[in-house]
Formats: C-alpha cells, sequence, structure tokens
C-alpha cells in the first residue's frame, strides 16, 4: 500500500486539493499496478513563514 506524503504551502482550494490527489492515486494505480483503495495520500499544509530554502524563509521571498 503506496502512503504519498505531500508538503506544499497552504492556500489552495478544496477542488485543487481533490484533483490533486486524484492525479496522484491514478499515476500510482497505473504505474504501480496497485488498487486505488490501497493508495493513500497525506497532504501537509505549510505556511510561508515556516519553510525556507537556502537559508532564507519564503515568507520574506519577494
Amino acid at each position: 500500500m503506496p502512503i504519498i506524503n505531500v508538503q506544499m504551502f497552504e492556500g489552495r482550494t478544496p477542488e485543487q486539493k481533490r484533483a490533486f490527489v486524484k492525479a496522484l492515486t491514478d499515476a500510482s494505480v497505473e504505474t504501480l499496478g496497485c488498487s486505488a483503495d490501497a493508495v493513500d495520500v497525506i497532504l501537509t499544509e505549510v505556511k510561508k513563514s515556516d519553510w525556507a530554502t537556502a537559508g532564507k524563509l519564503w515568507s520574506d521571498a519577494k
């Protein structure tokens, strides 16, 4: 059973999340040959103030 963990910035709509998890599930079924019922997707939304790249917070980006 694949478990897909996705961390992303907050702000996506429920419709975007539905489409995204459907696409991830469909790709898993096609690629791995598993059933859709076996695919779990966990979305974790992170504030830009809690994410940094190259030593800089994304909330400070311009």
